[in-house]
């Protein structure tokens, strides 16, 4: 995991969020994939580009690792 990325349980009840911050991951993700632009997400946020690279990388090994399981066809 990157040194960006926190997930404690004290915090947002364990969501992964921003170092330093109660941002969750998922908000920035969230505001980028609505068609929000990285400088207004990181002002939004009031988190760096670095924050927001991160919360991106983290998005991705998340996905990168992801299980899945193919179900039976009916």
């Amino acid at each position: 995991m990157n040194n960006r990325i926190i997930i404690d349980s004290a915090i947002r009840h364990g969501k992964p969020v921003i170092k330093g911050t109660r941002v969750p991951v998922h908000r920035v993700i969230g505001s980028l994939a609505g068609g929000s632009d990285p400088d207004e997400v990181c002002e939004e946020y009031a988190i760096t580009d670095e924050d927001l690279r991160a919360a991106l990388a983290y998005a991705e090994e998340l996905i990168e690792h992801e299980e899945t399981h193919s179900l039976p066809r009916s």
